[in-house]
């Protein structure tokens, strides 16, 4: 990017910034005058002398429950970033909201591990100069050990090995195409399943199985996407159907109250999960739910009896609401690595799979699995979590991914 270009995006920016700035002062005094309203209904009603006639504090008070709105942070490069990869997808100043800054910023900072061990020495080796058959394998090197996987390497390398062949490419544009080809590894499996952004659809039930083993985050991915849907307006309800992990209903009821979702559960020890999706789904039909969404075990004695239960419980479905739309999405925890592709081949061959939801890329220089997945398992990955918070899951984006995978800064 050159200077004057950059000058140009972070006056974008700034404009952005402003805008969100006074948004934000606005609501903060539409808060504090609905603050003071209650207040006022408050000691209206401590002073009637009868209970007659009361509105219930349901009405009077926001849930305790309730998630704060994201703060807008301080006017930095993070920021200018963020603000610039919007105003790329088409965004314009005033379509721009805090929350959406808030996550391409941890999003940029949840890969800065493997930004670290991949683009930086890249762009050091790069510089300014032409990509010479030398520096093409160095960053062969540089994908494999971000656990890019070898056939989606091979793809990225033999794509840029033709283009030198056809022209001089210098380290910016070298880095524009190679964004441009990991865009294409990561979009082939989405578009493959003709279904861009995973959504439920209204008017039918929708169940959403998440499988995967123990200790990928699967239960509190669960719990995030509870909130985004309920946030998204989406009546949704929770299966606890993970009955054989200690603790596993008692974690989920914790991310139902801050979701704001029922959840539906047997608190006997080793309770059958395909008794607890049947009573699941009686509820859900009763509640004209559009999405159910149902914890899976993790691990059982074997892998056989593992994907059994999956069958069986994918039977009940079947059986009970048989236009359901089921979707098998499999959480992965990217700080696997090739042992979370290990998985996915797995899952893949025995569970029907039709996604994939990375988390834990924060912290992990083995973000570049991703890639991995979507080429060597065809696996569409569908969302992606950068973060502890329960905001800190959203719907996949190649084009942020990207960007922020191959951000210089």
């Amino acid at each position: 990017m050159s200077n004057t270009d950059s000058d140009n995006s972070r006056e974008w920016a700034a404009q952005a910034y402003a805008l969100l700035k006074k948004r934000q002062e606005e609501q903060k005094q539409e808060l504090q005058k609905k603050e003071e309203q209650k207040q006022e209904l408050q000691k209206k009603e401590e002073q009637k002398p009868t209970l007659n006639d009361i509105p219930s504090k349901e009405n009077l008070y926001v849930s305790s429950n309730t998630i704060a709105e994201s703060e807008l942070g301080k006017f930095d490069d993070n920021f200018t970033w963020s603000a610039m990869v919007l105003a790329a997808q088409g965004k314009q100043i005033n379509e721009i909201s805090i929350d959406e800054i808030d996550w391409l910023t941890k999003l940029r900072r949840g890969l800065e591990e493997t930004r670290k061990g991949f683009v930086t020495e890249l762009l050091d080796k790069l510089g300014d100069d032409p990509l010479t058959p030398e520096s093409l394998d160095d960053l062969e090197t540089l994908l494999i050990r971000a656990d890019v996987g070898i056939d989606s390497t091979d793809k990225v390398i033999s794509a840029l090995r033709k283009k030198l062949n056809e022209e001089v490419l210098g380290g910016e544009a070298g880095i524009k195409f190679l964004k441009k080809e990991l865009k294409l590894i990561i979009d082939k499996p989405i578009k493959n399943s003709g279904t861009d952004l995973l959504v439920p659809q209204r008017g039918k039930l929708n169940v959403w199985l998440l499988v995967g083993v123990n200790g990928v985050g699967k239960t509190t991915t669960l719990g995030k996407l509870a909130y985004l849907s309920s946030r998204s307006n989406y009546k949704t309800l929770i299966a606890a159907a993970d009955t054989f992990r200690a603790a596993a209903v008692e974690q989920l009821q914790v991310w139902g109250e801050r979701s704001n979702v029922d959840v539906i559960c047997n608190q006997s020890k080793n309770a059958d999960p395909a008794a607890v999706v049947f009573d699941a789904i009686n509820s859900a039909k009763k509640r004209n739910v559009d999405l159910l969404l149902v914890d899976t075990a993790g691990r059982l004695q074997t892998k056989n009896n593992l994907m059994d239960e999956l069958a069986k419980i994918k039977k009940i479905i079947d059986k009970k609401v048989p236009d359901a739309i089921i979707e098998s999405l499999l959480v992965l925890d990217a700080s696997q690595g090739q042992n979370g592709l290990k998985q996915a081949k797995s899952f893949a061959k025995s569970a029907n799979l039709s996604g994939a939801i990375i988390t834990k890329l924060d912290g992990t220089s083995r973000g570049g699995v991703s890639l991995a997945v979507s080429e060597e398992v065809n696996l569409p990955i569908r969302f992606i979590g950068a973060g502890e918070g329960i905001k800190d899951l959203r719907p996949f984006n190649s084009y942020e991914f990207v960007e922020a995978l191959l951000a210089d800064k």
